[in-house]
């Protein structure tokens, strides 16, 4: 199972650049709005995966289109909102996407604490559904109009700003914080300890219900780049 799904967040990782670009030319909104409907579906396969090639090859597409509805969303919320208030308002949604986390790991917790063929595959039905309804909210916001493609030169541009590669390669140690707390601990937990296996939806819980308590808090001191990057250097040093 970890290298299926490692598998299928490398592809994620990669897929989901163009598929930025394509919200961007096509627009965000529908483009969102196709991605999340391709989420749930990569979801809904799941219920009817038995093998290990079928397992990697719909662990790819979820990525993928979970990766690519992360970029749409972005640029979605960049078109609605102004820059001012981008950053009380993505504290907002981090919080409100907790609170969703939250319930999943309570879900989560219930499902194997009744370790039932039909209790796993229940949370799967549903995960799949809330994507589906990801979808019909996404369609209700106003659209946005595609960006004008502007003229790159040739080879990777972004790689040529050398401070921002930088802050991206030092971003992805900070975040190798998630697969651990959603994918290294469990499995600890499950397969190298006595503890149940319930006690992982309990952790998942602690951990989203801190965030939705302190993320709008803490959002408010940054208000440009220096708290910004104070922030992120606090931040740094107490996951250190």
């Amino acid at each position: 199972m970890g290298l299926g799904l490692t598998v299928g967040w490398a592809v994620g990782s990669v897929v989901g650049v163009p598929l930025g670009r394509l919200a961007d030319r096509r627009g965000a909104r529908g483009t969102a709005v196709l991605l999340a409907l391709a989420t749930g579906l990569a979801v809904a396969s799941f219920l009817v995966v038995r093998e290990f090639v079928p397992f990697v090859l719909a662990a790819c597409a979820y990525a993928s289109a979970q990766s690519g509805l992360a970029a749409a969303r972005q640029a979605l919320l960049a078109g609605l909102v102004s820059a001012g208030e981008r950053t009380g308002l993505l504290a907002h949604l981090q919080a409100t996407l907790n609170a969703g986390l939250a319930v999943g790991a309570g879900l989560g917790g219930l499902a194997l604490h009744a370790g039932t063929r039909a209790a796993y595959l229940g949370v799967f039905a549903v995960d799949a559904v809330s994507f589906v309804t990801c979808a019909g909210l996404l369609l209700r916001l106003p659209s946005v109009a595609p960006r004008v493609p502007v003229d790159r030169r040739h080879g990777p541009s972004v790689l040529r700003d050398r401070p921002y590669a930088v802050i991206t390669l030092l971003n992805t140690v900070l975040l190798l914080r998630m697969p651990l707390l959603s994918l290294g601990i469990p499995l600890w937990i499950a397969e190298r300890t006595a503890a149940p296996t319930w006690l992982v939806s309990a952790l998942f819980v602690l951990n989203t219900g801190a965030v939705m308590v302190f993320q709008v808090r803490m959002a408010r001191g940054v208000s440009g780049l220096a708290s910004a990057n104070r922030a992120v250097r606090r931040s740094g040093w107490i996951m250190l």
